[in-house]
Parts: C-alpha cells; structure tokens; sequence
C-alpha cells in the first residue's frame, strides 16, 4: 500500500466530515450546512483528481490498498477501482453533494442530524464500489439501509412516511439473508472472501445455480426487478428530495453493480443457465412499469415507474454477455442517475412552492414559470432517450447489443422506449400547458439561483455524455473486456 493513496482519502473525508458534524452544537444550522456542503465538495473534487490520474488502458483494478481484519480467518479489508466503479464512485460524490445544495432551506428540523446522515451513507456508499471483499460488501450492502431508512422515516413530506421507512427496510433486508448464505458457503469452500481470489474459484454447476440465485433474490430487491418492486414508489413518494434524488441516482444502482461485480465473473453457467428468465423479467418490467407510470397520480411516482421501466432495460444489457450490451447498461445507469435526480428535483421545486405533488392540481405553469418549463422540457426529452442526451447513447448501446442475442427481445424492448415518451410528453404537458388553474395556486415564483446552479449543472453533465460519451466509455471499455474475459467466454 502506498502511502498516499486517494482512494483512502476518498474514504476518510466524509467521515472526518461526520466527526465534525457531531462535535459541532446542533443550534448553528448554517456552520453545519457549510461544513457538510464543504466535505461533500471537497470528496467530489478528490473523485475528479482519481479520474484523471486513471489509467484506462489498465484492464484490473488501480488504487489499490489491504488492511488486517481478521487475518488469522483470512479476511482482508481490501479496496480498488476499474473502469467500471470509478464512475460509480464520482456519481456517489457528485450527487451526495447536490443532495446538500438541494436541501439549503426546505429542511426545517434537525437539520445537523439530516447531513450526519448524508455524509454517512457517502462512506457507506465509497465502500459499497470499492470494497473487494465478500463479506464486507455485504456488510456496506445492507449498512446503507440505515442512514436512508432514517432520511425516510424522520425527513418525509407526509403521514405515511414510517411506513415507507419500514417497509423499505424490511424488503430490502430481508432480500438478502439468502445472501450472506451464500457468502458463508463460498468461504467455506474456498476458504476467503477476497474477489480476486474468488473469480479463480471453481463451483460446481449444482452450486453455481444455488449461490446465483441467493445473489440474485439481493440485487433483484435492490434494483428493483419484478416482482420485487412494490417498496420502491412509496419510497419515493414519501422520502424528502434530497432522499428521493440519493435512491433513484444511486441506491438503486448497487444491485446492477452487484451483478456485474459477482454474479457474472463468479458464476458464469448459472448467469448463462438463467439469462433467459431475467430477459423475461426484465421485459415485463419495462412494458408493465411503463404502462403503470400512465395511470399515477403523484408526481414522484410516475418518476418512480419510470425508474424501475429504465432498470428493467438495464438489466436487458447486463445479460446480452456482450461489449455493448454492458458497456451500454453501465452508460445508463449513470445516465439515469442524472436524468432522474433532476425529475426529482423539479418535483421537489414544485412541492416547496405548492405543498402537492398531484398532477391535477398543476397546469400552464410554462406562462409563470418559463425557465423552469424549459429545464423540465430537457430533462423529459432525456428521459425518453432524445438524441444528443446521456440516455440515448446508453439505450442505444443496450438495444445493439440485445440485437445480438434475439430480434424478438430487441423490437419488445424498443416498444417500452415508445411507451416511456408517452408518460413522460404526458406529464410535461399536464403540467406546463393548459390554462392556470388558479383556483388553487395565486402566486408563483421562477428557479432560484441556487436551482438554476443546480439544473444547469445537471443539464451540461446530460449532454456532455450525450454528445461526447467516448470520454467515459474509453474507462470503461478495458473493465469491460475484463469482465466477459471472466464470465462469458470462460464457458466457451
């Protein structure tokens, strides 16, 4: 381990940053904002510094560093990143920073316990893309629960929030006891936990269908898949903006990691033997989320539908078993972290001002609110893939690549993409055309400056991976490679 390793310092400073927020009196709201705004903006800056000091033409992991756990069970506290959990981890940053500039203002109550929880589920969440050991992914995998189960339960916008809280907690947690099962088993046979050690492992087929599925039963929950979905609109429906914006850009990305990290280099015929079904599953998710999403009410959950419609197409990429289906899944994921972070946003400027997130209430805001109906307008033409924007590139990345495993799965899957335009001109023009309702709403007010910072942020990132997307999929491509190397063509 060298002596200065900044994926080390990556990990510290949040932390550092929580230390800090405890040891400073809960009255001086505004200090612990600016220092928690500070930690966050200082880990997302050190992410950018790890980027460009990333070799991309280097196929395993950089930054390497192993810590003595338990050394004489040989568990090894060992971290690093490839191309695949580098942009992972500067999403994770990026966002837990916008999470703190998103909330300047409309959390009213404890508001130094609500950013200890942010920067705490930043730690976990570094840990969950760097950890190379088993058993402490599983450990950061189910700790992050913690900090949003809180961020939920304490910092909802209504009545049913502990019941959100509860029943996003207990789905998720429950989902993954078949997990820590099959880290036992692996442990046992192969006496480590440590991944790199383990892709060399040889299982049976019997026992590779077995600890493929306790992994999946975890990451299915996670993502969600169907029939595992149920948590996740209520989630959102209730969890504040900041909350909302952490689950749907990052949260909900762990269990897409998780198969690509395990599932497919570990146990390469169980992911071929059960391609089949999770294309099946995944095809009813886009089609059925996206037909759901028609028929909502809330604002949040119509984005919410759509969240799990676009994981569904996700998951399409990750088991095509090709270059571009996963490069294209792992472009959408990040895509997706963006896209969706600022829908939420939008939702949330609309409930601070207005205190109601459903639709019938709004309508001709676009006559009073012209500059925000010109970023909502952007970012539903992203969320429907509109060429020159970060979901484009990603979608269509997916559907070349699921053109090479089946026709059929490529057309039914391009007809979600026609679905998800439906529900989301649908929403745009329910809310911004029509006349005022004034019934209801009397007074108006455009974007801040700190939200219009905030969206055109967003707004440059969406197009920068929409028009020049070689920047990150150069990253990404040697990991990629790395990755069929391990899994696919092993069984070939």
């Amino acid at each position: 381990m060298k002596i200065f390793n900044i994926l080390i310092l990556i990990s510290i400073v949040p932390l550092l940053g929580v230390i800090f927020l405890i040891l400073i009196p809960g009255r001086y709201n505004f200090y612990c904002s600016n220092v928690a705004l500070f930690v966050s903006s200082f880990t997302f800056f050190l992410s950018l510094i790890m980027w460009l000091t990333f070799d991309s033409g280097h196929n395993s992991f950089q930054f390497l560093y192993t810590i003595d756990w338990l050394p004489a069970f040989n568990f090894y506290y060992t971290a690093g990143v490839d191309g695949i959990s580098l942009f992972f981890l500067i999403l994770t940053t990026f966002l837990i920073m916008v999470c703190i500039l998103i909330s300047w203002g409309s959390i009213h109550y404890r508001i130094k316990e609500y950013l200890i929880n942010f920067l705490l589920l930043e730690f976990l969440l570094i840990q969950v893309f760097s950890v190379l050991d088993l058993l402490l992914f599983y450990v950061f995998f189910e700790s992050v629960l913690m900090p949003m189960f809180l961020i939920i339960g304490i910092w909802g916008s209504r009545e049913r929030k502990i019941r959100a809280a509860y029943q996003f907690f207990l789905y998720t947690l429950v989902g993954s006891v078949l997990m820590l099962l099959g880290i036992l088993i692996i442990y046992s046979h192969g006496g480590t936990t440590d991944l790199q050690m383990l892709w060399n492992l040889e299982l049976s087929e019997k026992k590779q269908i077995f600890l493929w599925v306790s992994f999946f039963l975890s990451f299915a929950v996670k993502i969600p898949m169907m029939p595992f979905h149920i948590w996740l609109p209520e989630a959102h429906a209730e969890a504040p903006t900041g909350g909302s914006v952490i689950l749907a850009g990052i949260l909900l990305k762990m269990g897409a990691y998780g198969f690509l990290r395990f599932s497919l280099p570990m146990f390469p015929f169980a992911t071929i033997f059960f391609t089949p079904l999770i294309f099946v599953l995944s095809l009813v998710a886009t089609i059925y989320a996206s037909l759901t999403t028609l028929r909502q009410v809330d604002l949040k959950k119509i984005i919410a539908y759509s969240s799990i419609s676009h994981m569904g197409f996700v998951t399409i990429g990750i088991f095509t078993l090709n270059v571009q289906g996963l490069e294209g899944s792992i472009f959408l994921m990040l895509s997706h972290g963006l896209v969706s972070s600022a829908l939420f946003f939008c939702v949330g400027i609309l409930y601070d001002r207005y205190h109601t997130r459903v639709i019938k209430y709004y309508g001709g805001l676009v006559q009073v609110m012209p500059i925000f109906s010109i970023f909502f307008l952007f970012f539903s033409f992203a969320n429907i893939g509109f060429p020159g924007t970060s979901n484009f590139v990603g979608e269509l990345l997916v559907l070349i690549g699921t053109f090479q495993s089946s026709f059929i799965l490529t057309l039914l899957s391009g007809f979600s993409l026609v679905l998800g335009t439906a529900y989301s001109i649908w929403m745009f023009n329910r809310i911004m055309f029509g006349t005022l309702k004034l019934q209801y709403f009397t007074i108006f007010q455009d974007v801040s400056r700190r939200e219009y910072v905030i969206l055109a942020l967003i707004a440059f990132l969406i197009l920068w991976m929409g028009i020049y997307p070689e920047v990150f999929l150069n990253e990404i491509h040697s990991s990629v490679f790395n990755l069929l190397e391990q899994s696919v063509y092993s069984q070939k």
